[in-house]
């Protein structure tokens, strides 16, 4: 089926002033320093390597760089926040210094490391709670005015528990609208989805979610996609995340063509590839 890419026009956010466009899709890279990930993870990289793991990134298309010291993956524990903080703002400040003008999101669930990690030089707030993880948090992106990646989850836990909905489309719709109304009643424009696909969710409502999620433009705000190497992927196709390159690819290329704003991925290079080759079909 033929998708006219210019039906959903992608919103832009604003980044400390400046005006951040979704005309095209944009590549995020992921560095990971959790102890405990379910894939590749950066915690024992020393810091100079970690400097040219990025100048890569950024050399193949990355825009935005995603920094994480917590594990989400099911049954993961969050450490302490002095132990978050630890791993993530030290890096936050060598990243900013090296690299002025990348965009650096922080994937925390914790308004105080959020709120250091902004102070350091983070420009986006990456939460995989919903917003559930810390009542402090809407008030944080409000007082620096940051934007926020907004991931659909559920009350209970992070990613403990499963999603109980005849429905996972209207029910992410439905949070979605609401979360969405409670951002701006704190003044939080600049807002990002993301579907959260392996977060409380079983095998079929993550695809259910894949199947329907042009729906998800109803909503009228960039989308990000976070599917890199996940094990609905990897169990899909009966393998392990480091066999799972070529179906995380296939599946990048039928949401890019479904226009996904932001693929937050493991393999830049490749993702670049998707999106030139996406570029070729498309204009």
């Amino acid at each position: 089926m033929y998708i006219d890419q210019k039906v959903y026009k992608a919103q832009s956010i604003n980044i400390k002033g400046k005006l951040f466009h979704f005309d095209t899709p944009k590549i995020m890279g992921i560095i990971n320093l959790s102890h405990d990930s379910f894939y590749e993870n950066d915690s024992e990289t020393s810091v100079k390597d970690i400097l040219v793991k990025i100048q890569f990134f950024i050399e193949n298309g990355a825009e935005i760089i995603d920094i994480g010291g917590v594990s989400t993956k099911p049954g993961s524990r969050l450490p302490n926040i002095k132990e978050e903080t630890n791993r993530v703002i030290p890096i936050i400040k060598k990243i900013r210094a090296k690299f002025p003008n990348i965009i650096i999101s922080v994937d925390t669930v914790r308004s105080s490391v959020a709120s250091e990690a902004i102070l350091s030089g983070a420009d986006i707030i990456n939460d995989v709670s919903g917003g559930y993880g810390d009542k402090k948090m809407f008030e944080t992106l409000k007082k620096y005015r940051c934007p926020y990646i907004l991931t659909h989850n559920i009350k209970k836990s992070i990613n403990n528990d499963k999603l109980e909905s005849e429905s996972v489309i209207k029910e992410v719709i439905r949070f979605f609208s609401k979360k969405i109304k409670e951002l701006k009643s704190y003044g939080v424009y600049d807002i990002i989805i993301d579907p959260g696909f392996g977060f409380s969710k079983s095998l079929e409502q993550n695809y259910e979610l894949i199947n329907y999620f042009e729906m998800l433009h109803v909503l009228h705000t960039p989308i990000l996609v976070g599917i890199s190497r996940k094990s609905m992927i990897y169990d899909t196709i009966k393998a392990k995340p480091n066999d799972s390159l070529i179906g995380t690819s296939i599946m990048h290329s039928f949401l890019i063509s479904r226009n996904a704003s932001v693929f937050r991925v493991h393999d830049v290079k490749e993702m670049k590839e998707v999106k030139m080759l996406w570029k070729a079909s498309y204009y």
